[in-house]
C-alpha cells in the first residue's frame, strides 16, 4: 500500500551533520531514455516510485527540511487518499475517495501554484476500503504525457480507468473481481504500449496489460487466491526487462510484453506491499505476513536465493544506492544492508510507525513517519548520519515525490475548524 496540515506543526530542526539541506544530484539532461521505451524530461515524476521505479529522485536542490520558508504553495485535498503525486509537465496528479458517498476521483492540480484545474470522478459511489490504515484511494496514477491510468477498487472488482488530460474519460475496464481483505493499494505501470495492472485477492485475482490508447486487453494472467498488495514493477535485470511481482508464496518474472512466465520460484510471504528493487543481476523482495521476510534472489532464472533475513519491511519500500539497501523498518528503524551480501552495516531508530516509502535524493534519503516526523539522513554505509528533522502534518501515510528541485507531498493535517483535511504541499529551494 502504496503504502499514503493546514498549518505548520514545526519543530527545532536537529542538525547533526554539516551536510547541505538540498540534495545535489549530477547535471542531468533535459531529457531521459529509459529502457521501457519511454522519453521522460527529468522533471517529470510520471509513476509510482519515480523515471526509475525505485525511488530515486533525479532533482537537484530538493529541500530536505520542511519551513514556512521554503513553502511555495499548498492546496486542499477533498476527501481521503494515501496515493502519491504524480508530476508531469505542469501538472499534478493525486488520486481520492469521498468515504461518505463512495466516490473515487483523479484530481489535478497546477504544479506552479496548487490550483485545482480538474476533478474526474471516476466512480460516483462503490469504493471498497476495510483495514483502518487503508484507504479507497490507495494508489498512484500513472501518466504519459497525454493519458492518465488509476486503479480503484469498486464494487466488488476492480478496475482500471484513463482520462485525458483535460480530465475526460477515455474507457475503463473491469480488471477482476475483487475481494477487499486489508485494502487495494498497488499503482499501473506503463511499459511501451501498455498500462499493466494487478488484483491479487482472495477470489483469484490477476495481473493485466491493457493498450494504452484504446484499453483493449493485451494479456492477462490469472494469480493465485491470497490476499496480496505489490504494485507491478518493471525492472531491467539479467540483461532484460522483466515484470516482477513478489507475494503469494512465490517470486515470479514475466514478460512485460506477453504476460509469459520467465521465471517463478517458491519464496517472500504470503502478503507483501512493497515495491521491488534490483541491481541488474538479483532482486530484492520484503513481505510481513505470515512472516518477516527479506531476500535477494537471482533473476537468471537459476531460483538461486543468495541471501535472506527476518527484517520486517512489509510496507515502506526498500532504496538500493552504490550497492547498499537502505530501509525503514515498519517499527521506525534505519538500516543499511551490502546489497550483494546481505550483511548488515548499521541500523538506527527513528522512532514512529512508518507506512510511507523513503525517497533517494542525490546521496541523501528522506522519510516521514505516520505522525509526521521527517526525517533526512545520508546513503552512506558508514553509519547513520541525520541531516535534518521536521515536522509536517498530523499523519502521513503517502509517499513524498521529489522532482524538479521541489518535494510534492500529501500530509494529513487539521482544517480551520479544526476537522480532519488532507493537504497537497509544494516545497522548493
Amino acid at each position: 500500500m502504496n503504502r499514503t496540515a493546514p498549518t505548520l506543526l514545526w519543530l527545532a530542526i536537529a542538525l547533526v551533520s554539516t551536510t547541505p539541506l538540498f540534495a545535489n544530484d549530477p547535471v542531468n539532461p533535459a531529457a531521459t531514455r529509459v529502457s521501457d521505451g519511454f522519453e521522460l524530461d527529468a522533471n517529470d515524476w510520471p509513476w509510482w516510485r519515480g523515471p526509475q521505479r525505485n525511488g530515486t529522485a533525479s532533482a537537484s536542490h530538493a529541500p530536505l527540511e520542511f519551513t514556512e520558508e521554503n513553502l511555495l504553495w499548498k492546496a486542499r485535498v477533498p476527501g481521503r487518499g494515501h496515493g502519491s503525486p504524480t508530476v508531469v509537465g505542469n501538472r499534478v496528479l493525486l488520486a481520492t475517495a469521498n468515504e461518505e458517498v463512495g466516490s473515487q476521483s483523479l484530481l489535478c492540480y497546477s504544479r506552479e501554484n496548487g490550483e485545482l484545474l480538474w476533478e474526474n470522478k471516476t466512480h460516483a459511489s462503490g469504493a471498497m476500503q476495510r483495514n483502518t490504515k487503508a484507504s479507497a484511494a490507495s494508489g498512484t496514477p500513472a501518466w504519459d504525457g497525454e493519458r492518465a491510468y488509476i486503479c480503484f477498487p469498486n464494487s466488488g472488482a476492480l478496475f482500471v480507468t484513463s482520462v485525458n488530460g483535460m480530465g475526460e474519460e477515455l474507457w475503463q475496464k473491469r480488471v477482476s473481481k475483487y475481494v477487499v481483505h486489508q485494502g487495494y493499494g498497488a499503482s499501473p505501470t506503463l511499459y511501451q504500449n501498455l498500462v499493466i495492472v494487478s488484483a491479487d485477492n482472495k477470489s483469484g485475482g490477476a495481473i493485466a496489460a491493457y493498450e494504452r490508447k484504446t484499453g483493449e486487453l493485451v494479456w492477462k494472467r490469472e494469480r493465485p487466491s491470497e490476499p496480496n498488495y505489490p504494485s507491478p514493477t518493471i525492472l531491467h535485470v539479467a540483461g532484460k526487462d522483466q515484470l516482477i511481482m513478489t507475494g503469494c508464496d512465490k517470486v515470479s518474472s514475466f514478460d512485460p510484453l506477453t504476460g509469459k512466465t520467465i521465471w517463478e520460484i517458491k519464496g517472500a510471504t504470503t502478503e507483501c506491499v512493497t515495491s521491488t528493487v534490483a541491481d541488474g543481476n538479483l532482486v530484492y523482495t520484503s513481505g510481513g505476513y505470515p512472516k518477516n521476510h527479506m531476500s535477494a534472489v537471482r533473476a537468471d532464472g537459476s531460483g538461486e536465493v543468495v541471501w535472506e533475513n527476518s527484517s520486517r519491511l512489509y510496507v515502506p519500500s526498500l532504496i538500493i544506492h552504490d550497492g547498499y539497501l537502505y530501509g525503514v523498518l515498519d517499527a521506525g528503524i534505519a538500516s543499511c544492508w551490502k546489497a550483494d551480501t546481505g550483511e548488515e552495516m548499521w541500523k538506527h531508530r527513528l522512532g514512529g510507525t512508518f507506512s510511507s516509502s523513503p525517497v533517494l535524493a542525490g546521496s541523501s534519503i528522506l522519510v516521514g513517519n505516520e505522525a509526521g516526523r521527517h526525517f533526512a539522513f545520508e546513503a552512506t554505509p558508514s553509519g547513520y548520519e541525520q541531516i535534518a528533522q521536521s515536522q509536517l502534518g498530523d499523519q502521513v501515510f503517502a509517499t513524498p515525490t521529489v522532482v524538479g528541485g521541489r518535494v510534492f507531498h500529501r500530509v494529513v493535517g487539521k482544517d480551520d475548524k479544526g476537522a480532519r483535511q488532507e493537504w497537497l504541499y509544494c516545497f522548493g529551494a
